[in-house]
């Protein structure tokens, strides 16, 4: 067989891909990062980077619907990627007749609350399939981030998948986590050492590494703060629950007026807590912490 120089001709399924054989992605659940958007970088709140890829004949431009928000991406499956799961022919095109009913009536601005049940129709997908699949290294990223989106909509809702914190005058300090380090970033806005700020992030994560970020390596200013990795969900909600108690902190030190607006609202209607709905099968076995006992060479009183 003479070799090709037609360049011109797309790549059939996954051929683009180095090193995989051709296997069309369409009805595949995928996981996907910044590095996958085509159009612009994801990081909204309503994104979960969990997708189902509705045509997908083409790595290098896949169309998927992320199933947090249900908005239909462009996507670059072409480098590493991680499918989770394939859902029926059935449920992909129920889905994909959701979402052309959607469009529409946006469009002809009918009834927009079809947008909101094909949003609940997809989420209500990706918990039933993260149920299935169950909480393990690779779906360990989902999860975190749909705990860290609760905590964003509870402390600091807006469009980014933050918490905001004024720390002083011009010094707004933005606290993203790291899903596949399990690591706080609190970007600031300058470049230099603030010491007050870093008492209150040791104050605020007494137990977890925190280190500083060297703008002249990492080109960004900013701590790192790493917690322990969570093996099982319940250890990933204990990690979630103590990122929510050290930014909650961190905002009554910094914002003490807005942190009094906060409390009414959660303690009335209660914390977000998407990952208390899961119910994974087989047994979730626990496990405490054992420290060591120094022995005393004295009597011990009681």
């Amino acid at each position: 067989m003479n070799p090709t120089l037609d360049t011109d001709r797309r790549p059939e399924a996954m051929a683009d891909v180095p090193g995989v054989c051709e296997l069309p992605l369409t009805r595949a659940v995928v996981q996907y990062r910044d590095a996958h958007e085509i159009d612009e970088d994801g990081g909204r709140i309503q994104d979960i980077g969990l997708a189902l890829v509705l045509q997908g004949r083409y790595a290098s431009a896949a169309e998927a619907v992320d199933l947090g928000s249900a908005e239909v991406k462009l996507l670059d499956l072409s480098s590493e990627l991680i499918v989770l799961d394939w859902v029926y022919e059935p449920t992909l095109e129920h889905m994909g007749r959701l979402i052309s009913v959607a469009a529409r009536d946006v469009t002809e601005r009918r009834d927009e609350r079809r947008g909101e049940e094909l949003a609940q129709f997809t989420f209500r997908l990706a918990l039933r399939l993260l149920e299935r699949v169950g909480y393990g290294p690779l779906t360990r990223p989902t999860f975190l981030r749909i705990g860290f989106r609760d905590i964003c909509r509870d402390l600091d809702l807006h469009e980014g998948t933050s918490v905001r914190i004024v720390a002083g005058p011009r010094r707004i300090v933005r606290a993203r986590l790291d899903y596949d380090g399990n690591a706080l970033f609190f970007r600031t806005a300058d470049e230099r050492e603030d010491p007050e700020v870093e008492v209150a992030l040791l104050e605020a994560f007494p137990h977890a590494d925190m280190r500083r970020s060297v703008p002249a390596l990492a080109g960004i200013a900013g701590y790192q703060v790493r917690l322990p990795l969570p093996l099982t969900l319940d250890e990933a909600r204990t990690t979630l629950a103590g990122i929510r108690s050290g930014l909650a902190h961190l905002v009554a030190r910094f914002e003490p007026d807005r942190f009094r607006s906060l409390e009414p609202v959660l303690s009335t209607f209660g914390v977000r807590e998407t990952l208390a709905q899961l119910h994974l099968p087989g047994p979730r076995t626990q496990f405490a912490s054992v420290h060591r006992v120094v022995a005393s060479s004295g009597p011990v009183v009681h």
